[in-house]
């Protein structure tokens, strides 16, 4: 049986963040709150689900373009690992930097600056839109001659280290302030204070913003997440919000000149006045009570399962169908939207609860295609649609702690 090993990396990445938010509770700081670490690890589960099916797509890309465009021949040697290195961390620091200078850009790294809390589960925030964009930026690099193969071993290395910046719980690190991206570095980054916005771009290398007069040093608390706070905790809405604030700016704009600077521009060129409007479209805000223990626990528990499922998914990705894949890739996005819906007090996510029993059960017929299933199917649904009002109810009281 062949095993996806890169799977472990899951538990791996929970065992740190497990150590942080100890340590942080030992010592009496409030590093973490619950929200914050839910979504934030919900946008790290979507990522590494839709990775899945995005890897082959990007060594497909690196090799073609190695084959047909390489200007070097480039074979592996320690030298040529290193240098490689240092041109992904190179050409990361202005994907990096252009992605918070040019609007369109932004909308797929915001994701990863939303978050008012500062830990290892914020370097979960990343996006299959972000990929997908470093992707485009790294496709130099088969173009100068790297093998694909090189290129993605690298990028995996690279992308493990950030991971460790992400955090509160460590000072400065002496001499190692000068050459790597430190938490303090990256804490700057991080933060919404007017005087460290755009400063610290680098990944692992600090050389690169103190290069190209980006770099400033942590002197004061930073304060983080977004300029302008989200205050939302809506899957959708997180991946989607600036896009649709784009899309909205330029279907008002005047001229292709302000149409253009509305996609390429930077972000400051987007009303803010845009998301209000845009938020009483969408979110359809409600008023809501204070999150019961019962909410808690069930959006924790649900977190759980799920990071279960993507574990053994990814663990054991090439024995499962791929219909069996597509049911487990609904049930757990179905998962992400019901967990931020929960936590918003939404009366929709009863029909996301029933849209997931209606994929589990679908992927064990397909598993299991017993008459009996279908028999209870054809009971249970009509008592179900009888009921329905009862359930509903019975289940947001259940979940919120009221009537709804």
């Amino acid at each position: 049986m062949h095993l996806n090993h890169m799977a472990w990396a899951i538990p791996l990445f929970l065992f740190f963040m497990g150590i942080e938010y100890w340590v942080a509770r030992k010592k009496g700081w409030k590093y973490f709150t619950f929200s914050n670490s839910i979504t934030n690890l919900n946008v790290g589960i979507a990522e590494r689900l839709l990775d899945t099916f995005t890897v082959g797509i990007f060594y497909f890309v690196y090799d073609y373009l190695h084959r047909h465009f390489g200007v070097f021949d480039i074979r592996s040697g320690v030298l040529l690992w290193i240098a490689l290195l240092i041109c992904t961390d190179f050409i990361w620091y202005w994907y990096h930097r252009l992605a918070h200078e040019i609007n369109i850009l932004w909308g797929a790294h915001v994701v990863h600056h939303q978050s008012e809390d500062f830990n290892y589960t914020v370097s979960a925030r990343i996006t299959v839109f972000q990929a997908f964009a470093r992707m485009m930026f790294w496709s130099v690099l088969p173009v100068i001659g790297f093998p694909p193969a090189m290129i993605i071993s690298v990028q995996l290395v690279h992308g493990l280290y950030p991971f460790f910046i992400h955090t509160r719980t460590i000072g400065k690190l002496g001499i190692l302030e000068y050459i790597l991206v430190t938490p303090s570095h990256h804490r700057v980054h991080h933060a919404s204070n007017e005087k460290y916005l755009d400063r610290n771009y680098g990944d692992v290398l600090i050389i690169w913003d103190k290069i190209f007069g980006t770099f400033a040093a942590e002197d004061e608390e930073p304060e983080y997440g977004l300029t302008k706070p989200l205050n939302s905790h809506s899957f959708l809405w997180q991946h989607f919000h600036f896009l649709l604030e784009i899309v909205y700016a330029y279907r008002r704009a005047e001229g292709w000149k302000q149409k253009w600077k509305v996609v390429f521009g930077k972000p400051d060129h987007i009303n803010p006045g845009i998301r209000p409007v845009l938020e009483e479209r969408f979110l359809f805000r409600n008023s809501t009570g204070a999150a019961t223990r019962r909410l808690q626990h069930y959006v924790l528990g649900q977190t759980a399962v799920i990071i279960a499922v993507l574990f053994f998914f990814l663990l054991l990705e090439e024995q499962a169908p791929v219909f069996i894949q597509v049911c487990i890739t609904l049930v757990i996005l179905l998962t992400l939207v019901n967990s931020g819906a929960i936590l918003e007090q939404r009366r929709w996510v009863f029909y996301l609860e029933y849209a997931r029993l209606l994929v589990v059960f679908i992927a064990v017929y397909y598993c299991w295609p017993h008459p009996a299933l279908l028999w209870t199917a054809a009971l249970v649904q009509p008592l179900i649609l009888y009921f329905k009002a009862t359930i509903e109810q019975r289940y947001l009281r259940l979940l919120y702690g009221a009537p709804a």
